[in-house]
């Protein structure tokens, strides 16, 4: 009975960090104004094939060209997310990550919670899409993550820099984005 309140324990002392992260990051504050995202979307009009433009850089993506990203509807509770990339070169080994993407209640679609690995979600907020739905952006509230996509892969040097200006005034260090290689066959 020793041997088990033991180990219970030391299981519990290894537990206590990851509690102290997390409420540090829950309880840690920004200057940042709340981040806004768009008024709505129009989930039939979102899925399909999107190319990533631009993003900050993270480390699940070190090493990626030709990111994509496309999303699909189900008759579950969710959206199904597939990303890919060329890895290490635009004739690199595709690599794809699936997931899904949860809506979050009472925001008309413009914010959802993504997992890739149980129990984890992500934010996955909406915070600039055209009316068209040609081109998105797509941030996180602590303005750590960010990512412009476009329905083609290449995107016009005015929408671009217009998106630059709107993501600067929303707080995101746009000095931090890192123009994605999308060259590929």
């Amino acid at each position: 009975m020793n041997f088990n309140k033991n180990r219970s324990l030391r299981n519990i002392s290894r537990i206590i960090p990851f509690i102290f992260i997390i409420m540090l990051i829950g309880c840690s504050s920004n200057n940042y104004k709340p981040l806004e995202t768009v008024e709505s979307v129009d989930l039939k009009k979102y899925v399909g094939k999107w190319y990533e433009i631009a993003s900050f850089p993270q480390s699940f993506q070190k090493g990626c060209n030709c990111t994509t990203a496309e999303y699909f509807l189900t008759d579950d509770d969710y959206v199904r997310v597939l990303n890919s990339c060329r890895k290490d070169g635009v004739d690199g080994k595709l690599d794809q990550a699936e997931g899904k993407a949860f809506i979050v209640e009472g925001t008309n679609n413009s914010k959802l919670k993504v997992q890739f690995f149980w129990p984890f979600k992500g934010d996955y907020w909406i915070i600039e899409l055209a009316d068209d739905y040609s081109y998105a952006v797509v941030g996180h509230p602590n303005r750590d993550y960010l990512w412009i996509l476009s329905r083609t892969p290449k995107m016009e040097n005015e929408i671009y820099s217009d998106l630059l200006s709107k993501i600067t005034a929303k707080g995101f260090d746009v000095s931090r984005l890192q123009v994605t290689t999308q060259e590929c066959n």
